[in-house]
């Protein structure tokens, strides 16, 4: 049974920063692909970055010189560090990993960026 679990999420300053963690249990991911999503009020989810099961990441072009995906094999858990935070920023992040076929989702983490 795979499991992604969410951490980090909060209220921040636009120009702040706030590091999620999604920890995974029964798979492993530096073997598989994952990624972080987020959904807006009244927009749909999008892609954020995604990291490959070799460790290449990639960017939506809002995030791009922002936002950087990372991994910790021995922990199991990816990253995704946020800087220079913008109101725009604001919705639930999700954590996504695809394996061998099947999509898996956390639970969603909010992360509101508002003075």
């Amino acid at each position: 049974q795979v499991q992604l679990v969410e951490s980090g999420g909060g209220l921040v300053q636009p120009g702040g920063s706030l590091r999620l963690s999604c920890a995974a249990s029964g798979m492993i991911f530096s073997i598989h692909a994952a990624g972080w999503y987020r959904q807006a009020p009244g927009k749909q989810r999008e892609l954020v970055a995604g990291i490959s099961n070799g460790g290449s990441p990639n960017y939506a072009d809002s995030v791009k010189g922002r936002f950087t995906i990372s991994r910790d094999n021995p922990k199991n858990t990816v990253y995704l560090q946020m800087n220079s935070l913008k109101p725009e920023d604001t919705a639930v992040y999700y954590c996504h990993a695809e394996v061998w076929g099947y999509n898996y989702w956390g639970q969603g983490t909010q992360v509101t960026v508002s003075s």
